[in-house]
């Protein structure tokens, strides 16, 4: 009886294994399909729907456009151990085009872009969260509600004088983000000399600007305070003078998970004004909206009802 169970019990994990690159696609309704890549979970799931890409790779040409409300959720971008074949990455770019207003992406490594308004129709509502990619675009500038938010962005992201809320991003720079908020960033590099490059009339609140060769922020009637800086570039409302970055964070290593932009020392007193982890704060983990396993209990042997009392405790993402 303890080989026939422990033989069942081998198989359900032999049957999970081989459908681990599977994508499910949980529609509106509640109902469930699957694909087997992303094009087809794209081009299948009917509006409002939720495609979950487990631990891999998926591929992805610049022909499929996004044309309807999709919620994109991976297993993350740093995730490690049980919970995944290796974190999710989407290789390629994201275009959300017309109709697909309130879509979403998450959790996943993206080799590429996100593209919004890429055929220059308005799109609204777009949420980019706990991604490391290389930029977010938006190609229209009647573009609203647009939220960035708690990525790593690994080059220049432009708006073209759309509205966003980019907020608590460890980011590169920014362009033309115009009547929106860019909040509790840290700022790696620079664009046309400035971190923030002709955003008009935007709310820029507790940032902190790390590159040296860059410039002030750049704008007309913006509402700043609370950002971070050199004595170089001032003013700005916290000038840490011309000392290293290394002895204000933890470990300051660029726009990568190995970074640590905890304040340090002396600096911890500016937590709560500036910085990632300031106003809604940073997940260290980028967990999306997903189950994970938090602790887990397998015994080495039936009972003696012959049973493999298996105990799995999850959580839900951050």
């Amino acid at each position: 009886m303890k080989k026939l169970i422990l033989t069942f019990v081998l198989a359900i994990v032999a049957g999970v294994a081989a459908m681990a690159q599977q994508i499910s696609v949980v529609s509106a309704g509640g109902s469930t399909n699957l694909y087997s890549t992303l094009q087809e979970a794209i081009e299948g799931a009917s509006a409002n729907s939720v495609i979950y890409l487990p631990g891999g790779g998926f591929p992805i040409a610049d022909s499929v456009k996004i044309t309807k409300k999709l919620t994109i959720i991976g297993i993350g971008h740093k995730i490690k151990g049980e919970n995944a074949d290796g974190y999710t990455t989407i290789t390629g770019n994201l275009f959300f085009n017309e109709g697909s207003d309130g879509s979403a992406v998450m959790g996943a490594y993206i080799t590429g872009d996100v593209y919004i308004a890429n055929d220059n129709k308005k799109v609204d509502n777009v949420l980019v969260r706990y991604c490391n990619l290389n930029s977010v675009q938006v190609y229209n500038n009647t573009c609203m509600g647009t939220v960035v938010n708690q990525n790593y962005i690994r080059n220049n992201s432009h708006f073209r004088s759309a509205r966003c809320e980019f907020t608590n991003n460890i980011a590169h720079s920014i362009c033309d983000l115009d009547n929106g908020y860019i909040e509790y960033n840290i700022l790696i590099a620079y664009y046309y000399g400035n971190a923030m490059n002709s955003c008009d009339n935007t709310t820029i609140t507790g940032n902190v600007i790390l590159d040296w060769y860059g410039g002030p922020l750049s704008g007309v009637n913006c509402q700043t305070e609370m950002n971070m800086a050199k004595n170089a570039w001032g003013p700005y409302d916290i000038n840490v003078g011309d000392v290293d970055w290394a002895n204000v964070f933890v470990n300051p290593a660029g726009i990568t998970p190995n970074s640590d932009y905890h304040f340090k020392g002396d600096y911890q007193k500016y937590n709560s004004q500036a910085g990632i982890y300031a106003g809604t704060g940073f997940s260290d983990s980028a967990l999306p909206p997903v189950p994970y396993i938090v602790a887990k209990q397998i015994p080495e042997q039936t009972d003696a009802e012959g049973k493999l009392n298996i105990k799995i405790r999850v959580r839900a993402g951050e």
